[in-house]
């Protein structure tokens, strides 16, 4: 009986590379992963991602299945309320459907409380615990989007915070100083992403040796 090849992973750079945000996603999950595995790639991202300090104020609410569709339901209610019936139709509508159909949505946070406490204890540079937690958050969302990406997801990046923070936080009992900052979206790729421009890298980087 032929035993069934191993699945090649991607390495880190080749993951780097081939990240984009990818929309038209399903759910069917690639060879080999499961929930539990999905729920491990984003608690390392949570666990390992850098923070000033480390002050470890970044969150991760892992929503799947029933809660996943439960989530854009209420972004669908929220976004039909505030937008005319052509526009709906015609964009929002086909749009959102788009991100329901896909296996799962990581909703990412920062928690207020801990840039606030920072704030107190290290009043130096109280300013700029508001800049640094964005970094941690935008510095979680890569690793958790590559990670995706090495193990054959795609995904997109949402923003419809603040639009649906008062839902989230009812629904699933999420704390009030957990800010929401984005919401990644991902499942199978269901269309590779188009080719992509780049700008010079000597327009770029500068390199003295």
């Amino acid at each position: 009986m032929s035993s069934t090849p191993a699945i090649q992973k991607k390495s880190f750079q080749d993951a780097v590379k081939e990240r984009r945000s990818i929309y038209p996603l399903g759910r069917e999950l690639p060879q080999g992963v499961t929930d539990e595995k999905i729920i491990e790639l984003i608690n390392n991202a949570v666990k390992h991602s850098p923070t000033s300090f480390n002050s470890q104020s970044s969150r991760a609410v892992v929503l799947l299945h029933k809660h996943h569709e439960k989530f854009w339901d209420f972004v669908k209610e929220k976004i039909k309320s505030i937008v005319d019936e052509k526009t709906w139709n015609e964009s929002s509508s086909g749009r959102l459907n788009g991100f329901q159909s896909a296996y799962g949505t990581v909703l990412l946070f920062e928690d207020q409380s801990v840039v606030q406490q920072y704030q107190k204890n290290i009043p130096l540079y109280a300013e700029h615990f508001p800049t640094w937690s964005e970094h941690a958050h935008g510095i979680l969302a890569y690793v958790a989007w590559t990670s995706l990406e090495a193990e054959g997801f795609g995904a997109n990046l949402q923003h419809y915070n603040p639009l649906v923070d008062d839902k989230v936080q009812q629904e699933w009992k999420i704390p009030e100083s957990w800010k929401l900052r984005g919401q990644l979206v991902f499942g199978q790729a269901l269309q590779p992403a188009g080719e992509k421009e780049f700008q010079p890298l000597e327009e770029r980087v500068k390199v003295f040796q």
